[in-house]
């Protein structure tokens, strides 16, 4: 793959990934962590053709300039994107897939001074959240996720997402769950709002009460048109017309700032009993 094609693709997975990225002069001189990523590509290079001192100045001083430190015998894939990247240490046997993320503060790092194999695999679109630490030879399979300051020691499955002192496995998505969660996705589309953060392997106590809410939803109107298609074919005449639909534009400022009106005299009005 071509420079300008790699670079290409690190732009892209910059903005596909992080919102607060507004052109491409902003991206290329204010991202610490690509620059880390694009001299790290440069010291491997060098490492694999046994140039050792060379690839480990470039290494340092890579890490000097963006508080990024990559040993330049680690293996990494394309579009990996580093968020912030202050404090990021990944070791030299440490791989890493394609499409994976990790924030400030994360390591890959080893648990034996023994050479050999010591540092952790990362398959692909896998995300590490800041201040984690992921320690040992052990694999991170596709799409597993790291909850914020976790400590894994042990594989991680595909899909899987885990968090805590030892990391522990919060939810791996089955069949059951996927449909759950592609029906809840559809619901809140129906509903007017984006079902974020919905997801079966969210264990986000307000995301969930969402997401049953949804389910409770969908079961009121599924009976309520079995209701109105029993009447209907007992002669009656019910459920004609359809529902208005919920738009946003609808709730403007004006009309909550109304409402907010009304909340605060219901609030103040101190009845006598």
């Amino acid at each position: 793959m071509g420079v300008i094609v790699r670079l290409k693709d690190d732009l892209a997975s910059i903005y596909h990934r992080d919102p607060a990225a507004r052109g491409t002069l902003e991206v290329l001189m204010n991202y610490p962590g690509m620059h880390a990523i694009w001299i790290h590509r440069v010291s491997h290079k060098l490492w694999l053709r046994k140039w050792w001192l060379l690839s480990r100045c470039l290494s340092t001083f890579s890490r000097w300039l963006t508080g990024v430190e990559i040993h330049p015998g680690a293996t990494i894939g394309h579009r990996f994107f580093i968020d912030h990247g202050m404090g990021v240490v990944i070791g030299e046997t440490a791989e890493i897939g394609d499409d994976c993320t990790l924030y400030h503060g994360v390591t890959l790092g080893g648990t034996t001074w023994q050479a050999g194999k010591r540092h952790p695999t990362l398959g692909n679109n896998v995300v590490v959240g800041a201040g984690a630490q992921i320690l040992g030879p052990i694999t991170m399979h596709d799409g597993a996720r790291v909850g914020s300051n976790s400590v894994v020691v042990k594989d991680v499955p595909t899909n899987s997402t885990v968090v805590g002192i030892p990391a522990r496995i919060v939810s791996t998505p089955n069949d059951a769950s996927k449909e759950q969660s592609k029906r809840r996705s559809e619901m809140a589309k129906k509903y007017g709002f984006d079902a974020y953060a919905v997801s079966p392997d969210n264990p986000d106590p307000v995301a969930s009460a969402i997401g049953q809410m949804l389910d409770h939803m969908n079961l009121m109107d599924s009976k309520v048109q079995e209701v109105c298609q029993a009447v209907q074919t007992m002669g009656g005449n019910v459920c004609t017309d359809k529902l208005p639909e919920l738009e946003v534009d609808d709730f403007s400022d004006a009309e909550l700032a109304a409402a907010e009106k009304r909340k605060q005299a219901i609030d103040e009005f101190d009845p006598i009993i």
